[in-house]
């Protein structure tokens, strides 16, 4: 669903998607790098060729090749990298260069690109002073951020039933305009704890109150629908709260642990993607609507 979201397309053979969509590889929890593409090549011969004219200027580099493209032998991986990175003229050094070359094979040819890896730095978010047993991980609320704010470029958010403000933290590190609402004055005490801990300036990101009261409109709407494991919403309470999220917002992510497809239809939403998040036994479904 993310990589729909902000790709348009999905991985197919290989576990990689080719796309002019260039987005910072941290983004995702499930991006490890991204290579920006130099060369492209129908053999390896193209590619050592073009590769002859990289000019770093004293900088050093590694070729890398990607195993995500044609299984080759540890030894071959080898003996490639070593054949392309003969011609750059920089200074080779294996263990922390200034560039690292991917060099990627497939069944139409080759390419050579800078590789780009993601910072890991998101997930020092997993360490959170406040918390659900059952709230969102770090990862998941990322991915959902992700879904409802493909673009974030001049993008008004919100969540308008934060809890302890998962996805406010994610999509605050990311840069996206986040405002985070809840109706439980430990969520909001809770939420703000955590966003004060990440050095945000939480009094003014997250409010108390009742997500039907909200009156400003938003582009993108992430709400993680209030849950029980022993009880379930009224439906005129969901209803309500999902009347109430169409008139605010443009997008939705919407999260439930139960299925609401048809409340979510009878509210005037167009639902866009669905998915289904599994963590044991405890399943959360997840609708992407348009208004």
């Amino acid at each position: 669903m993310e990589f729909r979201a902000l790709f348009g397309q999905t991985p197919g053979v290989y576990p990689y998607i080719d796309s002019n969509v260039a987005i910072a590889p941290e983004r995702s929890p499930f991006i490890s790098m991204r290579i920006d593409v130099l060369f492209t090549g129908v053999g390896l011969e193209d590619i050592v060729a073009q590769a002859g004219g990289i000019q770093l200027d004293g900088h050093t580099f590694k070729v890398l090749y990607i195993k995500h493209g044609l299984k080759r032998s540890y030894g071959e991986q080898r003996q490639l990298e070593r054949q392309v990175g003969a011609g750059i003229r920089g200074t080779a050094e294996m263990r922390t260069p200034d560039f690292t070359f991917g060099l990627l094979s497939f069944e139409e040819g080759w390419l050579l690109g800078v590789c780009r890896m993601a910072d890991p730095a998101w997930q020092e978010h997993k360490h959170k002073p406040q918390n659900y047993s059952t709230g969102l991980s770090a990862a998941l609320a990322r991915s959902l951020v992700n879904i409802a704010v493909p673009d974030p470029a001049g993008i008004r958010a919100i969540d308008p039933c934060c809890g302890m403000g998962n996805v406010l933290i994610e999509a605050l590190s990311m840069g996206i305009d986040i405002r985070g609402r809840d109706l439980n004055p430990l969520a909001v005490k809770g939420a703000r704890e955590n966003l004060a801990y990440f050095g945000y300036d939480a009094s003014s990101l997250v409010t108390f109150g009742d997500m039907r009261d909200v009156s400003d409109h938003y582009d993108a709407a992430i709400l993680d629908m209030p849950y029980n494991l022993c009880s379930v919403l009224p439906q005129e309470v969901k209803q309500s709260m999902l009347a109430g999220l169409r008139g605010f917002s443009d997008r939705a992510v919407i999260i439930s642990t139960e299925e609401i497809e048809e409340d979510i239809l009878a509210c005037g939403f167009r639902i866009m993607d669905y998915g289904r998040a599994a963590k044991g036994s405890f399943i959360r479904k997840i609708w992407v609507c348009q208004g």
